[in-house]
């Protein structure tokens, strides 16, 4: 009879831990966020500046005693996982903080190239997901759960094309790009039409490429610099951009050279040094000289970790807060993951105005917020000095 009680009560127990959400059974309901970053690989700074971010907003939320849904606070828990830069690795990370971990939301990845493909994934899972960096329209498209807390690739080629116009009077332009990675590849193409859309076909008249990895820039330069080009621009990381502009004023290149996004790591300049002094790239904040709650967060992560935050970890800290805003706004967590999940998502879709450390930011029932985009002029001291704004029409 003892056996058998025994028994019993084990295939009970059972019972209610299979049918329990596992994220709160036993406990008090935790709310779990992914982080999907490159901890390593390719492009590591990356990851260090989303892996910061998110710890310093974590502090932020232990001090709070949680996210405040419905009256209640509910703690939270980071689930940290490594994108290793690669595209299978970040679609093996998402899968396995969706199925096995029970997140709630996923930050991240940063990187197009990462976050199309998780993003996929995020989707199918019918779990929302932010991308602090990713500009490429793919990674949103068609994807209801899919988020973004920066600017498209659509909206900053013509962006640049444009400010080159105005600023410097030119008419031909050269662009170098990977053409295996999805966010220069992109980014090349929304800016070569911009280009010629403006100043007719063929006035890029260079438009040269590379692959993943490659080291020497020379032969794409040397035909840059016998094309006529007054202007050249490239989309790359800030692992490529100190290459190329330092080959490039090696073989004599005088003419400005004009980046994107991807260019404002905090690597950039103490990769390039004096050699990108005076360059222009378009990005989503610009430090130097911030106010506000924008200095706020750099003086902090700056006293914390030792260098001033770029663009990926100011876009880190605001789609947390659009997380958490998200979050708050459902009214109620029911423990069904699934049903809070989308819940998370419908609030997502419906924020307005939200006043983020890189800009204000609206969403109208999509992924893709209606923001503006910064231009950025490295100083004569490697600092990235505001110049000027330009939003959407």
């Amino acid at each position: 009879m003892k056996k058998l009680a025994v028994l019993t009560v084990a295939l009970c127990v059972s019972a209610l831990c299979c049918s329990a959400p596992a994220w709160s059974f036993g406990r008090k309901t935790v709310i779990k966020v992914g982080i999907n970053a490159p901890i390593t690989g390719d492009i590591p700074k990356v990851g260090e500046g989303t892996k910061y971010a998110a710890e310093l907003w974590l502090e932020d939320m232990n001090k709070a005693g949680g996210i405040e849904v419905g009256g209640t606070k509910y703690p939270v828990e980071l689930v940290i996982e490594d994108s290793e830069s690669k595209a299978e690795s970040a679609v093996k990370a998402s899968t396995k903080m969706i199925t096995q971990d029970d997140v709630m939301i996923i930050i991240g990845p940063q990187a197009s190239k990462e976050a199309i493909p998780a993003g996929d994934v995020a989707n199918n899972y019918e779990t929302p997901m932010i991308t602090p960096w990713s500009t490429n329209p793919d990674t949103t498209a068609n994807r209801p759960y899919v988020f973004r807390a920066c600017f498209l690739d659509p909206f900053q080629g013509p962006v640049l094309a444009n400010f080159i116009s105005d600023e410097f009077k030119f008419t031909k332009a050269a662009v170098l790009y990977d053409v295996a990675s999805d966010y220069p590849k992109g980014l090349a193409e929304f800016f070569k039409k911009a280009w010629e859309g403006k100043h007719g076909a063929g006035s890029v008249v260079a438009y040269e490429s590379f692959t993943t990895k490659d080291t020497d820039f020379s032969s794409q330069l040397t035909k840059i610099m016998h094309s006529g080009a007054e202007v050249l621009f490239t989309p790359q990381y800030y692992n490529e951009v100190a290459l190329i502009v330092q080959q490039a004023k090696a073989l004599g290149w005088k003419g400005p050279i004009v980046g994107s996004d991807s260019w404002g790591s905090a690597e950039t300049v103490e990769l390039c040094g004096k050699a990108c002094y005076g360059q222009f790239f378009s990005t989503h904040y610009a430090a130097a000289g911030a106010q506000g709650a924008t200095k706020a967060f750099i003086d902090r992560y700056k006293a914390k970790y030792g260098y001033v935050p770029d663009d990926v970890a100011a876009l880190t800290w605001d789609a947390l807060g659009l997380a958490q805003q998200a979050i708050a706004s459902t009214k109620e967590l029911t423990g069904k993951i699934k049903d809070d999940r989308k819940a998370v998502r419908d609030a997502l879709a419906q924020i307005k105005g939200f006043d983020g450390i890189t800009g204000k930011m609206t969403f109208s029932g999509t992924g893709d917020p209606k923001k503006c985009a910064v231009i950025v002029k490295i100083s004569d001291k490697g600092e990235y000095e505001f110049y000027k704004s330009v939003c959407p029409e």
